[in-house]
């Protein structure tokens, strides 16, 4: 009855023009007038959506910032004259109608594909909002995400077809289970992109900006994304390295970012003592080394007794527990290791007070120059192979 109504008021239009009223020009009058109503429509809401996104910058919190974004409330807009059209085609034209036949379904299709894309919007807002809280920077939740959106867009497109046809969506997704093998091959990738991003995220494995090491893929730097299909990691050369994101679950990698995040950065190095200078000091050295002050508060009591290798290494532990770059409430050793043919590795263990990598470097090559100054001091000396000058040299004599 409404529709009569509606379509009684076209043919009343159409004689006011002096127009017939199944005549071409009265249809092509009616749409133009339902395009002007649709976009005074889209008008209308977009100034009002503009008063609520002024009132959500007002606002203290930012949760709703994130959510509701110019984009989002764009897309909203863009819903309003497709619901205008879509009410009013039945209305203005018979149900019969060749104009409103194709005009309906693809008008159904528009609202269908803005209805997607504020979905997704919402989604990848709320990602951003979740992204940016301290709490959820451990999951790597950006491709559950991904998947979440991915599965909105193939669902629209489903329903797109759907319409376009004129079948049940149901009889689609019958037709989809039925290949349902040849489906989990295309998509196997992004099936187990899905399933390794929420392992990393549950565990805590990796998160964006963590320094990782994968040597059989040779990745040493920053991870820099972590997608549905990708982990992009740029190394310390600035080259990028891409890893699935399962092969990081199947497969062993090195993540750094506790450390980096720790007290202090480990120090695990040796100097190489030659073994034939290992011996017992002598009075005069004792004296001369206590004048330095680089005796231990027992040592030096007993000449005979006393072996510079062992002085050597309670004055380097002495004087790693005195300095400003080491850490003093971690680990901290000076150790022999098994003898080895290349010398008696002498090995320096402790932790720098600062995890940076350019002040790491820089505070170890200072405390192994001292190292090697100090050795001499106590009548040992640092095993070298020998190089092609000494070769020659030997030779001469």
């Amino acid at each position: 009855m409404e529709e009569t109504v509606y379509a009684r008021m076209a043919d009343r239009l159409a004689i006011a023009l002096g127009l017939a009223p199944d005549s071409f020009a009265v249809d092509v009058i009616v749409i133009v007038c339902i395009a002007a109503l649709a976009t005074a429509t889209y008008y209308i809401v977009r100034g009002v959506l503009g008063l609520v996104e002024k009132m959500v910058g007002r606002t203290r919190t930012t949760w709703d910032d994130a959510l509701l974004t110019p984009s989002l409330l764009r897309a909203i807009s863009q819903l309003a004259p497709a619901i205008t059209v879509n009410w009013l085609l039945p209305r203005c034209f018979h149900s019969g109608d060749q104009s409103f036949g194709w005009l309906g379904t693809a008008t159904n299709i528009y609202i269908l594909a803005v209805i997607v894309l504020i979905i997704t919007t919402f989604v990848g807002n709320l990602y951003h909002a979740l992204a940016a809280r301290r709490r959820f920077r451990p999951y790597a939740i950006q491709g559950v995400f991904q998947m979440v959106k991915l599965i909105i867009v193939c669902l629209g497109a489903i329903y797109a077809i759907a319409l376009l046809i004129g079948r049940e969506p149901w009889a689609i997704f019958t037709a989809l289970g039925a290949s349902a093998a040849v489906l989990m091959l295309v998509f196997k990738d992004t099936i187990l992109g899905l399933v390794a991003s929420v392992q990393l995220s549950a565990n805590k494995m990796l998160q964006k900006g963590d320094w990782i090491v994968c040597g059989k893929h040779d990745a040493d730097g920053e991870v820099v994304d972590v997608s549905l299909t990708t982990v992009k990691v740029r190394n310390w050369d600035k080259s990028v390295t891409t890893i699935p994101p399962y092969l990081l679950i199947t497969e062993s990698f090195r993540n750094y970012q506790p450390m980096s995040e720790g007290p202090g950065r480990r120090v695990c190095r040796a100097v190489l003592i030659d073994a034939n200078s290992v011996r017992f000091c002598t009075p005069q050295e004792l004296s001369a080394l206590n004048e330095r002050g680089m005796l231990a508060d027992d040592d030096g009591k007993d000449a005979a007794t006393t072996v510079n290798l062992g002085l050597l290494r309670r004055y380097l532990e002495k004087w790693l527990a005195q300095n400003e770059n080491v850490n003093r409430d971690m680990t901290l050793m000076v150790r022999q290791l098994e003898p080895t043919s290349a010398g008696l590795p002498l090995q320096l263990y402790f932790f720098t007070a600062t995890t940076a990598w350019v002040d790491y470097e820089h505070i170890q090559s200072d405390i192994f120059d001292h190292v090697y100054a100090a050795v001499g001091a106590f009548g040992l000396r640092i095993y070298q192979g020998p190089a092609g000058i000494d070769v020659r040299m030997a030779g001469t004599k």
